[in-house]
């Protein structure tokens, strides 16, 4: 880069990085100093060494003489898990720890709106202050890397704006009702295969724009009281002795004041990762027990590092009020006002990929006057609906490895169907085909059996027989589990030849898919004219999804993640840096070696190389010319809408921008507009576009609406390695607006000074 140019960047990050680089407001933890100077000064040693380890497997102590509360931390991120054993994984078998199951990460994500995922955090906290909860250890907002992750059905998004303004608002929402978060995990956690011994090797700028971005704003924008160290390795270093992440970034730059927790037998080392910024070992006391105490006793850990690491814990459990332990599991979990949030999310999550009209002799009498999509259903002429596949009627509150929520209700798709549709439809169900479960799983079966010819024949037979068929496949959570990652995205149990073989019986097929992250869909899209993405949606998913086939809620989701044609398109598989060649592929797992008191240690180190750097998602398939399946922000609707009027207006924090949403339809609907930001003639290596704002608008039939979105600085800056901060660059930039990153009718320049 020329020099003058390094001038002006160091000039635009001598006037304007204190701004990027403030905390919005002080935070709330930092109200108690005095007296956790004397709380402190009244502990022993013992009682301090004490607090920085597990005391049971959701537990870490207090000190009971000076009054101090244990902490207790809710898992997971979509609902609060049931109550276990103290040093267990097994239930406690008590029959007042139900809650809601909330739709997962991806679905939340699904809804783009920061409204709805603050209202989840607020139900989630009130449930967990039921429960006795002081901490939920979510939002997890690692970036779907890689879509057959073990766990993308938890996180949130491929883009970092999108992923970080949920989890904004979610902490937001949790914190502001009285309950600390624990955001997860930090960082680089975006596989689970090899989570435990895998090195992640990235270049600093696509660290901090991609990866660390989301963390940067929920602590900087929302006060996160809480964050979790993964597993794996960041540039040769364990995240949870990782002193650049847990100490330079997250404690200075970014000025995080609260806890840092680790990953449930992520802890490596104890003079490493106590001096890091490790406040809590979980589960055990294997580094930060006995071994702690000795270090300090002997003088490799200076005793002022362990009164700062207590000084944090404390700063959360004097924010976080405790609930007596008497009190807690007392009251009924998993009450109408959660639901009711719970059904919200789930309806506006639902994504329309797709909905076209049949055409001849197979259409509806109404559609060979007029073609018409076969979304809503036409309640008028279909009489006989066929609902098809074991996702109709799978629970997925709980399943396969790691969080899972024992819920008091969970509404099936075919429960939803029958209550929505009531006793003026004839519902016959048939399985189709035979779902992937645990014993598949323990066995180590693949998921991608044939079809069962027996399940089939009865499938094509019911379908044969009805006016509309509705095929529910994808996924469940044996299919999507923590502590291993799928080895494919293809269909399991044969649902691609048992939609053909439906289709064949009756072209009037509606697919619904339910998964966590993306699938291979393109058998069932070339033989579906309708096809949705309902997630793991929930207690309230099988109502909300009736609602949506029955045309009582639009459809108004988005995807936030690209899906793609076939795996050998995702920019990690393209590139060959995943999945990893292991020599010895026999390691298992860390999260199941602490269930079995086996070590964590690790014969091999892999390296996971991020090649694409920060050209993730969307961002890589614009790169490099490759179409996917249905691109990043894609969501349809019954309604359409058109846009107009754009305005690009500088402002002291950014640029406003304004443009008109018009809704010529007869639906009432939702949309979700969104910003995307385009800088060709930058002097720096950036993607074709990103996003950088979007709104969910609300819009009555015929109605206008002016929409303004703020694009803010802070968020139209880049990394630079070279100064170690965010800068801005002057110059032209296109602002693109539309309906999905693939869809953006107007379009403006305008110039960064």
């Amino acid at each position: 880069m020329k020099l003058h140019r390094r001038i002006l960047f160091l000039a635009v990050a001598i006037t304007y990085g204190t701004a990027v680089l403030a905390q919005s407001s002080p935070s709330k933890l930092l109200a108690h100093e005095q007296q956790i100077d004397d709380i402190i000064r009244n502990m022993t040693l013992e009682e301090k060494v004490a607090m920085l380890h597990g005391k049971n497997m959701f537990s870490s102590a207090g000190i009971p003489r000076l009054g101090i509360a244990d902490m207790e931390y809710a898992d997971g991120p979509f609902g609060i898990r049931e109550e276990m054993e103290p040093h267990s994984w097994n239930s406690a078998h008590l029959t007042t720890d139900s809650a809601t199951f909330f739709p997962t990460g991806s679905a939340l994500a699904a809804t783009w709106s920061t409204e709805w995922s603050y209202n989840y955090g607020r139900a989630m906290s009130r449930e967990a202050r039921l429960r006795g909860k002081d901490m939920i250890l979510g939002p997890a907002i690692n970036i779907q890397r890689i879509p057959t992750g073990g766990r993308t059905y938890e996180y949130l998004s491929e883009d970092p704006l999108l992923s970080g303004m949920l989890a904004v608002a979610y902490t937001k929402g949790s914190q502001d009702d009285g309950t600390a978060v624990c955001l997860k995990h930090y960082a680089l956690n975006n596989q689970e295969d090899y989570r435990g011994f895998v090195d992640v090797h990235i270049s600093d700028h696509a660290m901090h724009e991609i990866y660390l971005r989301p963390f940067e704003m929920a602590v900087r924008e929302a006060d996160a009281w809480g964050v979790m160290a993964a597993y794996n390795k960041v540039n040769g270093r364990w995240c949870s002795e990782n002193e650049p992440l847990l100490t330079t970034i997250l404690r200075q730059q970014w000025g995080f004041p609260g806890l840092v927790i680790s990953d449930w037998g992520g802890v490596h080392s104890t003079v490493d990762a106590v001096t890091a910024g490790m406040n809590v070992e979980m589960p055990g006391n294997r580094f930060f027990g006995q071994a702690l105490l000795d270090s300090v006793k002997a003088g490799k850990v200076s005793e002022d590092i362990i009164n700062q690491r207590v000084r944090e814990i404390l700063r959360v459990r004097l924010t976080v009020k405790p609930i007596d332990k008497a009190v807690a599991n007392t009251k009924p979990v998993g009450n109408d006002d959660e639901m009711l949030t719970a059904l919200e999310v789930a309806r506006r999550s639902i994504v329309l990929l797709k909905n076209e009209p049949i055409v001849g002799k197979h259409a509806l009498k109404a559609a060979k006057k007029q073609p018409w999509p076969l979304l809503p259903i036409n309640l008028t002429e279909v009489k006989r609906i066929a609902v098809i596949g074991e996702n109709a009627v799978t629970k997925m509150a709980l399943g396969g490895v790691g969080a899972g929520v024992k819920t008091r209700k969970e509404i099936t798709p075919l429960e939803g169907l029958q209550a929505v549709l009531g006793g003026g439809k004839k519902i016959t169900y048939a399985p189709g085909y035979k779902s992937f479960d645990r014993d598949s799983r323990n066995k180590r079966q693949s998921p991608q059996q044939p079809a069962d010819a027996t399940l089939m024949e009865e499938a094509v037979k019911v379908a044969k027989d009805a006016d509309l068929v509705i095929f529910f496949a994808g996924d469940n959570r044996e299919v999507e589990t923590e502590g291993s990652d799928r080895k494919s995205i293809t269909l399991p149990s044969g649902q691609d030849e048992l939609a053909q073989a439906l289709a064949k019986a009756n072209p009037r097929l509606v697919t619904v898919i339910v998964a966590g992250g993306p699938v291979d869909i393109s058998t069932v899209d070339a033989v579906s004219p309708a096809l949705l993405v309902s997630w793991f949606n929930g207690s309230m998913g099988g109502l909300a999804i009736a609602e949506v086939l029955n045309g009582n809620i639009v459809p108004s989701g988005k995807l936030p993640m690209s899906w793609p044609k076939k795996l050998e398109d995702v920019p990690a598989y393209a590139t060959g840096t995943y999945p990893q060649n292991v020599a010895n592929n026999n390691q298992g797992d860390i999260f199941v070696d602490i269930t079995r008191n086996r070590s964590n240690d690790r014969r091999q180190q892999l390296v996971a190389d991020y090649a694409e750097q920060d050209l993730v998602g969307y961002r890589w398939y614009e790169a490099k010319n490759v179409a996917p399946a249905y691109p990043f922000g894609h969501g349809l609707s019954y309604a359409t809408f058109q846009y107009s009027n754009l305005k690009v207006t500088p402002t002291l924090d950014g640029f406003d921008v304004s443009f008109t949403i018009t809704n010529p339809s007869q639906f009432e609907a939702e949309e979700v507009a969104q910003v995307y930001v385009s800088r060709t003639a930058s002097h720096i290596e950036r993607p074709i576009k990103e996003l950088k704002g979007f709104s969910r608008v609300a819009l009555k039939r015929g109605q206008s609406k002016t929409v303004t979105i703020p694009l803010r600085r802070a968020d139209l800056c880049h990394w630079d390695e070279a100064a170690q901060a965010w800068m801005l660059e002057p110059g032209e930039m296109t602002v693109l607006v539309g309906g999905s990153s693939a869809q953006l009718p107007v379009a403006q320049t305008t110039i960064i000074k």
